[in-house]
């Protein structure tokens, strides 16, 4: 039996993009997981015994811990003879390529979810520019989980057009219609948990809090819509990563009752049925899952207009863009979204019919299947 082995800096990618990858390919792979962690049994809630090998892959950069991971990919790689190694993530996937590369794996995959020096610059957006370079020249595969972040790598000569390549229509693993639909139930117990009125109008931010997600340039937008609708708050969910809503608490607005903080959750599907309209402000993105998984909620969406997230939206016919760090053109769409509600509704219903037909996660795990029978010629 051909064995695979997905490598990860953290188990929560692998919670979060790969069990269900790995649920269909362990039917006729053996398949074991590489990832920084001291519990070995995470994934047997989820019904899967594979092989968990834990590694100290850091997100960080720092030189001595990644030597030292390096090492112990290359270890783990020899040993146990892999005729694939696929990463997920910048750091896992420039450790276990060049680990890979070194022990001569037959086929070496990494999955691009996004480029992290999209927008630095100088010296800094230089250097990681050229770790993902060499990514793709020790890997013999490259994926990404867009259409448009795969045309930027091309124009950015970063890949080569014949070396990558794209699952279905995009994102890293689709989403669960029998978890994402639009629950009732949900949209009370939330709005009534946050003091929201049945009939007010919810913007939603569901994701980590951070600048680059443009959480910020939201918040300023919001402000002013708020203060002329009332009836407009703003559901912010998602793990506080930069002390974002300690400072906004420190710095109090005439809105701040109308925006809520949630904080991290395993269930941002009641979120969404609680909103009206999600917002995804982003600098850089991979691809704008979190949009497509509102849309199964029939939820339209507000992004902006960089790679990535241009694939999640129809402008238009499933949501509206404006130009990052644009908060007068994002805060001109909240209002649009807030008073158009026939239009609003629309969108909604045109967005929940694409992501059934574009993005199902059934659809996007058969594709899956279907490169791996290719690259591994079983």
């Amino acid at each position: 039996m051909i064995k695979i082995c997905f490598v990860t800096a953290i188990p929560m990618t692998v919670e979060a993009f790969l069990v269900d990858y790995i649920r269909c390919l362990s039917k006729d792979y053996d398949i074991t997981v590489v990832t920084n962690t001291e519990d070995t049994d995470f994934l047997k809630p989820y019904g899967l015994n594979c092989n968990i090998i834990p590694a100290p892959i850091e997100r960080e950069i720092s030189p001595i811990k990644d030597i030292y991971a390096l090492l112990r990919l290359y270890g783990i790689f020899c040993k146990k003879h892999f005729q694939v190694v696929h990463s997920v993530t910048p750091k896992a996937g420039l450790l276990s390529m060049v680990a890979s590369f070194l022990v001569r794996v037959p086929v070496r995959v990494h999955t691009f979810t996004g480029q992290v020096w999209a927008t630095k610059k100088g010296i800094k957006r230089w250097f990681l520019k050229n770790m993902d370079r060499l990514i793709v020249r020790c890997a013999t595969h490259i994926l990404t989980d867009s259409k448009s972040q795969m045309e930027f790598m091309i124009k950015e000569k970063v890949v080569q057009k014949e070396k990558v390549g794209l699952i279905g229509h995009g994102s890293i693993r689709g989403v669960d219609i029998g978890k994402f639909f639009f629950d009732i139930n949900a949209k009370k117990e939330i709005r009534q948990r946050h003091n929201i009125g049945d009939d007010d109008f919810v913007f939603l931010f569901l994701g980590r809090l951070n600048r680059e997600k443009g959480i910020m340039d939201l918040i300023e937008a919001f402000k002013k819509v708020a203060n002329t609708y009332r009836n407009a708050h703003l559901l912010i969910v998602g793990p506080d990563e930069e002390n974002i809503m300690d400072n906004i608490s420190k710095n109090p607005c005439d809105v701040m009752d109308k925006i809520h903080y949630a904080g991290f959750t395993k269930s941002p599907e009641k979120y969404m049925s609680a909103s009206d309209c999600i917002c995804l402000p982003s600098y850089r993105e991979g691809f704008g899952l979190v949009i497509i998984e509102a849309a199964a909620c029939g939820i339209p969406a507000i992004g902006s207009r960089i790679y990535g997230i241009v694939d999640a939206i129809e402008e238009g016919t499933t949501g509206l863009f404006h130009a990052p760090g644009d908060v007068d053109g994002l805060s001109r769409h909240m209002e649009w979204m807030l008073t158009h509600e026939k239009e609003r509704l629309l969108m909604g219903k045109n967005a929940l019919k694409r992501a059934i037909n574009l993005f199902s996660m059934d659809k996007m795990v058969e594709d899956f299947k279907a490169f791996y029978r290719d690259i591994t010629g079983d």
